[in-house]
């Protein structure tokens, strides 16, 4: 992408807030000074800073005026792309779905474009497969391939937004997307194709493994590997704000190799499988606010490539802040990983709520040999956790390792930073960390964290001695 003088000023302003805010605080041993803690945070800061407010030119073009028809069974694809495509042609503004329900294939986003749902707007994905295709570039589980595309699409734009308080619908559900994941909760049945058959996911691993060209590894039709529903694609400037997602045929909110991203007031409430609510991946300059995410996976979940893919890319994940959100069923509240083999670092969590029976773990941090990875200056603060099922915090080096994912990738854990946290109900452990003998965990801090309900207070193998000021478990200090 081409680097603006704006952007250059942007740039600069973060690296050195973290250089001379985090990096430098780091490096120290954990039980430093007030002041010192305290600027850890100050770095999040100017990473919310230098995500600039979009603008879009005062004009406005709405889908009814391009043929969109509000009857829920017309498909709309064409009207409301060609809006798109209009829209942007004259440099850019504000296309229009006003209330009603509208049936639609993919929905391409171009630049300076803001597609903007009004109360009311139900914007539902159609259920015929065929709809999605040609394949296109995209992303499963980490894996760059060809496949059905996403339900909104944009590739290479920037100054791009889909705002209002309508409803985006994917229709997904047990005879639609879902049973391909192969578990007969989601309505598979036995001798039903499905995502782990030899021609699907098989097949696209040893891809990865080979490191086959990405346009050689063509899915799509015949083969069982669900789209993205939300996923931006090396684009720069990015906001999603107000709208409710529901229905997702595989994960959500997918940012991309993008470069400033803002999800804003969203509400995710999707309980199929593999169903996480925002995962950024190979991305930068990231602000997740005022969320909330109800889901069947990890509500939040930083990504950074699976295995060799990972490792070619070689983009890490960084500079991502997420704040006052709400995070109810779901595998994890803020994870990061498992893929990650490109490696994550400087993620701020803080002021956000997490709790519910369904919800696994408030913070983890999962990978193992074959994906590596690592993980620097993961800093949370100001979290209240009702109730979780196994561990206010969990890090595994070991995931996964029942389904042979060991290799000779060794990860790498470094400064978690924990302040303020209080727990009612942490389920079978307090902490949970799992590292490797050839991999020890270093620089855990906890620091006023209050767990309560916790069958196991601690279980920790290969770390550094966690450092604990004013923390209890279970009424005990440490």
């Amino acid at each position: 992408m081409k680097t603006t003088h704006n952007q250059l000023r942007r740039y600069a302003l973060i690296s050195l807030s973290l250089v001379s805010l985090t990096f430098n605080a780091c490096k120290e041993k954990p039980k430093q000074e007030e002041k010192a803690q305290y600027d850890l945070f100050a770095a999040a800061d100017n990473i919310i800073k230098s995500i600039n407010p979009l603008e879009f030119p005062d004009r406005e073009f709405n889908i009814l005026e391009f043929g969109a028809v509000a009857d829920g069974s017309t498909l709309n694809s064409e009207a409301i792309n060609k809006a798109i495509d209009s829209c942007s042609a004259v440099g850019g503004g504000k296309v229009i779905i006003p209330a009603g329900d509208f049936l639609t294939g993919p929905i391409i986003l171009k630049s300076n474009v803001n597609l903007h749902l009004e109360t009311g707007a139900n914007v539902l994905f159609s259920t015929n497969h065929d709809d999605y295709l040609p394949v296109v570039h995209t992303s499963y589980e980490g894996v760059e391939l060809m496949n059905y595309s996403p339900l909104i699409r944009a590739y290479k734009q920037h100054n791009i937004a889909v705002t209002g308080k309508g409803i985006l619908d994917g229709q997904a559900s047990n005879s639609n997307w879902w049973p391909w994941c192969g578990k007969d909760d989601y309505g598979w049945v036995e001798g039903a194709p499905k995502q782990h058959d030899s021609i699907n996911l098989p097949t696209l691993r040893k891809m990865n493994e080979l490191q086959t060209s990405v346009e050689e590894r063509v899915f799509g039709k015949g083969h069982q590997i669900r789209p993205t529903f939300f996923e931006p694609f090396e684009c720069e400037n990015v906001l999603l704000q107000g709208v409710t997602i529901t229905n997702a045929p595989f994960w959500v909110i997918h940012p991309l190799k993008c470069n400033y991203v803002r999800v804003d007031g969203v509400t995710v409430s999707s309980h199929g499988p593999n169903n996480d609510g925002c995962d950024p991946e190979y991305t930068k300059n990231v602000h997740i606010t005022n969320c909330t995410f109800d889901t069947g996976d990890d509500c939040i979940a930083i990504k950074a490539g699976r295995n060799n893919d990972g490792r070619r890319v070689n983009i890490p994940s960084e500079n991502i802040v997420i704040e006052n959100c709400n995070m109810k069923d779901g595998h994890g509240g803020v994870v990061l990983g498992s893929e990650i083999s490109a490696g994550v670092r400087n993620v701020y969590a803080r002021n956000c709520q997490m709790d519910s029976p369904h919800l696994d773990r408030a913070i983890r941090i999962k990978t193992n040999t074959l994906r590596g990875g690592f993980v620097e200056n993961l800093f949370v603060k100001d979290i209240t956790v009702g109730q979780v099922k196994e561990a206010a915090l969990k890090i595994n080096l070991h995931y996964g390792i029942y389904d042979n994912q060991e290799g000779e990738y060794i990860p790498k854990i470094d400064n978690i930073y924990l302040e303020n946290i209080n727990v009612e109900n942490s389920g079978k452990y307090g902490i949970l960390i799992k590292g490797r003998e050839e991999a020890i965990i270093k620089n855990v801090t906890l620091k006023n964290v209050h767990i309560k309900k916790a069958k196991t207070p601690l279980s920790v193998e290969f770390s550094e001695p966690i450092q604990f000021e004013n923390t209890t478990i279970n009424g005990e200090s440490y």
